[in-house]
């Protein structure tokens, strides 16, 4: 299993990595992708829906309020970066439990 692609920013940020599908049958955090979090989203990738619905899955995932969740990379690509207001190995240890991870 690959190690999450999850950096620190600061003390209190950190950078997650993310592989977005859109267009999917439910909303979730459905595993890994070359360490990134895969995380689908119902939403269709189009007028930025998809964004904004994956940032709320994440962020639900993450424990935080969408607005500590900040898109910094890849608005319009599958590969994307969020910045997250949480301690790196927070951010990793959440995700890793959320999916299920040891």
């Amino acid at each position: 299993m690959d190690e999450l692609a999850v950096r620190p920013l600061s003390a209190d940020r950190c950078t997650i990595e993310v592989r977005a599908q859109p267009g999917a049958k439910r909303s979730a955090l459905v595993g890994t992708w070359n360490g990134r979090v895969k995380v689908a989203v119902r939403s269709p990738a189009e007028d930025g829906r998809a964004n904004e619905e994956l940032g709320r899955v994440l962020a639900l995932a993450l424990g935080l309020r969408p607005k500590d969740l900040e898109l910094a990379r890849g608005a319009a690509a599958r590969l994307k970066e969020f910045h997250a207001a949480l301690p790196a190995d927070v951010a990793r240890a959440r995700l890793r439990s959320h999916l299920g991870i040891e």
